[in-house]
C-alpha cells in the first residue's frame, strides 16, 4: 500500500501536535521534505548518517525520530555530518519528520505513557510541568515492590540494563516516570508530587547531587532504552492506519 506524504504528516500533527511545547529545543514536524507518495517508513530514536544510509537501501520514503536535525533556530551552515545527512535524504527523495517533548509527552502513546502500561500504573497523573503540560507521569503499582524488584520487572520490559541510586530493599508505591533526561528540574518535580521513585533514562553528574539532596530513588534504564517505547507505538499507529511497510532500526548507543 502507498499513502501521500501529506496524509501522513497531517495525521502525525494531528495525533503528537508539534506545537504544543514552544519552549522545546527541537524543531517538531516535518523537517526533511521528500517524495510525495509513501511506500516504506523507517523509525528510530536518533538520525545519525547510518539510518540515513539505511533509508537508501531499504528504499523508504519517510523515516519517523525522536531526535531530529533541526534544533533551536535552525541550521546556521549545511556543511560537515549535517551537509552529509541532506545529500543522502534529498539523494533518496526521503522525508525525515521528528518529535522531541511531543512524544516524551504524549498522555497515551507518549514513551512515559507506554512505560506506565508496562509497569500497569494505576491512578495516574502528570507531574514536571513544562508550559502548560507535563512531561511526566506517575501512578501507583498494583502491589508494593522494593526500589530493586521494580527496577528488574522494568529492564526487563525494557530489554536494558539498569543502575539504581538508592537502597534496593526501599519499598515504593507511587511511581514517577521521565524517559531521556530528567535533569535537576525533573527530580525535584517527581520529589514535590510526593511520588517515592522515579523511572528515567540517564542522570548527570550535576543531577546526582540533587538525588542524594532529596533523597528520592532513581532507577535510570538508559537514556536510549527509554526512548523506544513512544517511536515503536507511533510505529504501529502508522502501520494500522495507513498498512505502511514499517520498520524499527535499532541503533543503540550504550548510554
Amino acid at each position: 500500500m502507498a499513502a501521500t506524504l501529506k496524509d501522513i504528516t497531517g495525521y502525525l500533527n494531528q495525533l503528537l501536535d508539534p506545537n504544543r511545547f514552544p519552549d522545546d529545543p527541537s524543531n517538531n514536524g516535518l523537517q526533511v521534505e521528500g517524495a510525495a507518495t509513501v511506500n516504506r517508513v523507517l523509525f528510530a530514536v536518533d538520525s545519525p548518517t547510518e539510518l540515513c544510509d539505511l533509508a537508501r537501501q531499504r528504499r523508504a520514503e519517510l523515516i519517523f525520530v525522536h531526535h531530529g536535525l533541526s534544533w533551536g533556530s535552525g541550521f546556521r551552515t549545511l556543511t560537515g555530518i549535517t551537509a552529509g545527512k541532506l545529500r543522502r535524504l534529498f539523494g533518496g527523495n526521503i522525508s525525515l519528520y521528528a518529535s522531541h517533548l511531543p512524544l516524551d509527552a504524549h498522555p497515551v502513546h507518549g514513551h512515559n505513557a507506554v512505560m506506565a502500561e508496562m509497569l500497569d500504573l494505576g491512578d495516574r497523573c502528570g507531574f514536571c510541568r513544562c508550559g502548560e503540560h507535563d512531561l511526566g507521569i506517575g501512578g501507583r503499582l498494583p502491589t508494593p515492590a522494593s526500589v530493586g524488584e521494580l527496577a528488574g520487572i522494568l529492564a526487563d520490559r525494557l530489554d536494558s540494563d539498569y543502575t539504581l541510586y538508592g537502597k534496593e530493599a526501599t519499598a515504593v508505591n507511587r511511581i514517577g516516570i521521565l524517559s531521556g533526561s530528567p535533569g535537576s528540574e525533573g527530580v525535584m518535580a517527581a520529589a514535590t508530587a510526593g511520588l517515592d521513585a522515579l523511572v528515567t533514562g540517564e542522570i548527570s553528574h550535576v543531577t546526582f547531587q540533587t538525588v542524594r539532596e532529596v533523597s528520592l530513588p532513581v532507577i535510570c534504564c538508559g537514556h536510549y532504552k527509554t526512548e523506544i517505547p513512544g517511536v515503536k507505538r507511533i510505529m504501529e499507529l502508522v502501520h494500522n492506519r495507513f498498512d505502511l511497510d514499517c520498520e524499527f532500526i535499532d541503533l543503540p548507543t550504550g548510554l
